[in-house]
């Protein structure tokens, strides 16, 4: 059994979800579709999820709901006006937004998730009625009749783990074709909830290890993963064709949009393959990632980057024979609730890497001062605007020289390194460089590693 996913543009209009369909009846073993929101048409147009933000934002104010609601539902009419379904899966979506706007608003967060959630559930539904009116055998199932039960906070719950007995009990009951709406699920008092950025995912993700499917397929607009971000790499052609599953996290890490890393965390926990496709180039193989692969030695999987990190550098002689300074330090952090990226350290300083958007001025300012007071060290000082850069592969384990080579590659560049981490696992690199020359860097070791092809 495989389970698929498709995301916002692959359901962005008829022509999209006709597409949509063509390659679920491609092959029998494609039995559970999850559906995101439709996305949008084109680069001027609205996702449906920001529409309904935008209507749920109306309600909570107290302003007009009628002109944002009627943008929501004429979406949804267009597609089924295409695609020839009865006036009548359009008038149940108006009917659910309508019953959705009555609810209680005392709280805003749930109100939101709940209508939010809208743009999956009723997506599924017009899903499943385009499938029947082909003549197949498909149905709409429900997170809630189906034990989908989230904890946590609304717009960031995590799933409950006694929910895979259940799901994979109630899934194991259906014939045909399964349309299941991704992004949301249940309280265990029976109030929506959302999951966050990545959620259509999450639910791919879940339902792919709760059904112990051959295969997650998880389509977008891509054709594969590629080794590096082709908006700063225009002429990369080539995609991966096999990757880790700890190749895709640390790449995910350092900025790789193709997946949320935490996102596939229930399938490589279940160690379920994951296959990322294209719906409009559906003979395209893709990126398979898997648990393990035969590697070349001396090579690289990817290259990823990220800017919008600070870091914190604290100075004091003989800290080394200070037992404890390293978790005294971590403890402020974690009083201010900041979480750290890297730690790298020396005989007398220590620098935490944290990223920028963790860390306002108001938090930097308590961290400095309760640095000052509790550690009394002989200077701390935060630097900002540096990015990070990741070379990771498989291929590096245990071999010479590769480091050698990125320094190199960024030397020649002109590009002066602030910083090195080398993972455990020996899979991965971590250098630091100043924001303002990421682009360049990029291009350096994608030049060096992967020859300019």
């Amino acid at each position: 059994m495989k389970v698929c996913k498709f995301g916002g543009s692959s359901l962005a209009d008829a022509k999209q979800l006709t597409k949509v369909m063509d390659i679920v009846l491609s092959d029998p073993a494609r039995r559970i579709v999850v559906v995101s929101a439709p996305g949008k048409r084109d680069k001027g147009d609205t996702k449906v999820t920001d529409l309904l933000i935008a209507l749920a934002e109306s309600a909570l104010s107290g302003g007009d709901v009628e002109k944002p609601l009627a943008a929501v539902v004429a979406r949804y009419a267009s597609i089924a006006a295409d695609l020839q379904l009865p006036d009548s899966i359009v008038s149940m979506i108006e009917r659910d937004l309508r019953e959705r706007l009555s609810s209680d608003r005392s709280n805003p967060g749930e109100f939101m998730d709940l209508l939010k959630a809208a743009g999956e559930d009723d997506n599924a539904k017009l899903v499943a009625e385009a499938f029947c009116a082909r003549g197949v055998k498909a149905r709409y199932a429900s997170p809630r009749d189906t034990g989908m039960v989230l904890d946590g906070e609304f717009g960031n719950a995590t799933l409950n783990p006694d929910s895979y007995r259940r799901l994979a009990r109630a899934l194991s009951d259906f014939e045909g074709i399964v349309v299941y709406p991704g992004f949301f699920g249940h309280t265990a008092d029976g109030r929506v909830a959302t999951f966050p950025r990545g959620g259509s995912d999450i639910t791919g993700s879940i339902l792919a290890a709760a059904v112990r499917a051959d295969v997650y397929e998880n389509f977008t607009d891509v054709d594969s993963v590629y080794p590096v971000d082709p908006r700063i790499v225009p002429e990369v052609k080539r995609g991966i064709d096999t990757m880790t599953y700890r190749e895709m996290r640390e790449l995910s890490y350092a900025g790789f949009g193709v997946f949320n890393d935490e996102a596939i965390f229930p399938a490589v926990q279940a160690r379920i393959p994951i296959n990322v496709r294209n719906t409009n180039h559906p003979s395209e193989p893709g990126t398979m990632i898997v648990q393990t692969r035969r590697v070349t030695p001396g090579t690289v999987t990817g290259i990823a980057s990220e800017d919008g990190f600070c870091n914190i550098v604290v100075d004091k002689y003989c800290m080394n024979r200070e037992i404890g300074f390293g978790r005294r330090l971590l403890q402020i952090l974690e009083n201010e609730g900041v979480a750290y990226e890297h730690m790298p350290s020396g005989v007398d300083s220590v620098s935490v890497v944290i990223h920028e958007k963790n860390f306002d001025a108001a938090k930097e300012k308590r961290v400095v001062q309760h640095i000052k007071r509790d550690l009394a060290p002989d200077a701390v000082v935060v630097q900002h605007g540096y990015a990070i850069l990741m070379i990771v592969g498989e291929g590096m384990c245990f071999s010479a020289g590769m480091l050698a080579k990125a320094t190199q590659s960024l030397a020649s560049a002109g590009i002066n390194l602030s910083m090195v981490n080398q993972g455990a696992s020996e899979i991965s690199v971590m250098l630091a460089i100043r924001a303002e020359y990421r682009a360049t860097a990029v291009r350096a070791l994608y030049n060096t590693f992967f020859g300019g092809c």
